[in-house]
């Protein structure tokens, strides 16, 4: 079999100078500027995701301190002694450990052995310690003296993707360096590159589905690059991309929204059956579904747009699908994914819970109280007592002189007869409770008391202006007097009035004036008939 001298793209195209360096700007920027003026650390800390450079930043920043003969702009020349000992792999001035193999005591003394040795060519030994997390207790409490105290030419560099399983004494030793997820934009643009220099057509939808798969690590984005670029035969289309790497296409999903906002619910149910039927679990497309209507959200804001990682192609078709949405459906969506998703593990029949899920969801842009296939009317607790705001159905009963307290209206003798009896009282309108205990709410913190006493008084009707509030006993009866005008004068605005007088009497002391909680909810419940539909659909019991 011939062998070949084929490399793969992780370490053919693997930066060797800070500005080839994809995606840590920032970064790269402050090490070269501290390079520029000496002022060199004796220990930094790289740590942030896998593949997003910090090992690749780490030999670059040991060659370039290293290097005889710099650049005027910082960088290592890359053909001195230095440079060229780096490039071949023999340098003798930078070491490398890496903790995840190597974490034991033993290991670290050889380390500590090593610092001990002044570099043979260049100004400093540098020591790469790679996933340091992975050192053992007794390994860092080795460590810790050397760490601190290195001699002159020794710099230490450590990397970890897992900074907080570091001791503080560690931590407090070093420079921290945190490097960031690589960006789409980022990723595509030199997964771009890529291809050009290996003449290989990609189309740019592919490369995002790659960038997307890679999750914000570089090193990653280049092994599935190979591996797409070997499927398709040297020409990345969209299309194989997504076979290749079984992604769940993210068109299937904007085709989903726009049939569950037309509530085509055989639509929505093919399309996830087609789904399924390519092998995807049904919590990996709820996942998928609910970040797509956080993409959504993220849309209708210019402030939040930056928050969605794909290219502007993509970005523009969830803008655009967005306009569609109410946010009150988004919201809702959302929820509904969540619920379904804590409650996938334990379902016994999965695929049924995602398929009322989507029902439910496509049910959310029914209109209001419109009765939908397998979902009733929405269940709105309508108010017990008359909106004093809506006086529209008062003013059909109204006289000249405004609003009746009264209802129903009483009968009005005849002309020319008089009335041989005295009006009997009646029990206040709804509307007149309700203008009451507005009333009481008005009344300060301190008077709580009494606008409690207020809030439950039980007002009686003598005639069309006079209304009688009854008081247990004479502390609260003076109590009442004392609002009687303030309160007559917000009924005669509230009700429309243009006179109510507020008489105050005590209550009549019989054996049968106490009622049971169920008695007077009894009561209630003949005066006020709603609350036996609201009993009876919220299944309440005293």
């Amino acid at each position: 079999m011939e062998t070949n001298n084929y490399i793969v793209s992780a370490r053919k195209y693997r930066p060797m100078t800070f500005d080839t360096v994809v995606g840590q700007s920032a970064l790269t920027t402050t090490l070269m500027r501290s390079i520029q003026t000496g002022h060199l650390a004796h220990a930094y800390l790289f740590c942030g995701p896998r593949g997003v450079g910090k090992t690749t930043c780490a030999r670059i920043f040991a060659k370039t301190i290293n290097c005889l003969n710099p650049k005027a702009d910082g960088e290592a020349c890359g053909e001195c002694e230095s440079c060229r000992a780096f490039n071949e792999g023999r340098s003798l001035s930078i070491y490398e450990l890496d903790a995840a193999s190597n974490n034991g005591v033993e290991e670290i003394k050889k380390l500590i052995e090593q610092t001990r040795i002044p570099p043979q060519v260049g100004h400093y030994k540098v020591f790469i310690i790679d996933e340091v997390h992975m050192l053992s207790n007794a390994a860092f409490n080795a460590f810790l003296k050397t760490l601190e105290e290195p001699p002159q030419y020794v710099i230490f560099i450590l990397a970890t993707t897992e900074k907080h399983k570091l001791l503080p004494t560690i931590l407090s030793r070093c420079q921290i360096y945190d490097f960031n997820r690589m960006s789409v934009t980022d990723m595509v643009s030199h997964l771009a590159h890529v291809a050009e220099q290996e003449g290989i057509k990609a189309e740019k939808a592919a490369l995002n589905v790659i960038a997307q798969k890679a999750d914000g690590g570089m090193r990653d984005a280049l092994s599935i690059f190979d591996q797409v670029a070997a499927y398709s035969g040297g020409v990345i289309t969209y299309q194989k991309t997504i076979e290749n790497l079984n992604v769940l296409d993210y068109d299937y999903y904007f085709r989903l929204v726009d049939q569950l906002l037309e509530r085509k619910i055989p639509d929505v149910l093919a399309t996830f059956n087609d789904i399924v039927s390519k092998g995807f679990e049904g919590s990996h497309f709820v996942a998928g579904l609910m970040n797509h209507m956080r993409n959504l959200l993220m849309c209708r804001d210019e402030k939040t747009l930056k928050l969605i990682d794909q290219d502007e192609e993509v970005r523009q078709r969830f803008y655009q699908q967005s306009q569609k949405c109410k946010p009150q459906f988004i919201y809702q969506a959302i929820r509904k994914c969540t619920d379904c998703d804590l409650a996938y593990k334990q379902s016994q029949n999965k695929r049924l819970l995602v398929e009322l899920t989507l029902i439910e969801i496509a049910q959310l842009t029914q209109p209001d109280d419109t009765p939908a296939a397998g979902r009733s009317p929405r269940k709105t607790l309508k108010p017990i007592f008359i909106n004093l705001a809506v006086k529209a159905p008062v003013a059909a009963q109204a006289t000249t002189t405004g609003t009746n307290l009264i209802t129903p209206r009483q009968q009005v003798p005849a002309p020319g007869t008089t009335q041989q009896q005295a009006p009997t009282p009646r029990q206040g309108t709804p509307q007149l409770i309700t203008a009451i205990r507005q009333y009481a709410a008005t009344l300060p913190d301190e008077k709580k008391a009494l606008r409690n006493r207020l809030d439950q008084a039980e007002p009686q009707i003598i005639d069309d202006h006079t209304i009688v509030l009854i008081a247990d006993n004479p502390a609260i009866q003076s109590q009442f007097t004392q609002l009687a005008g303030p309160l007559a004068k917000y009924l005669e605005q509230q009700l429309n009035r243009p006179k109510v007088d507020i008489q105050i009497t005590l209550r009549e002391k019989t054996q049968n004036n106490t009622l049971s909680k169920a008695q007077l909810y009894s009561q209630l419940k003949e005066t006020y008939p709603i609350l036996k539909n609201m009993e009876a659909e919220l299944q309440l019991h005293l």
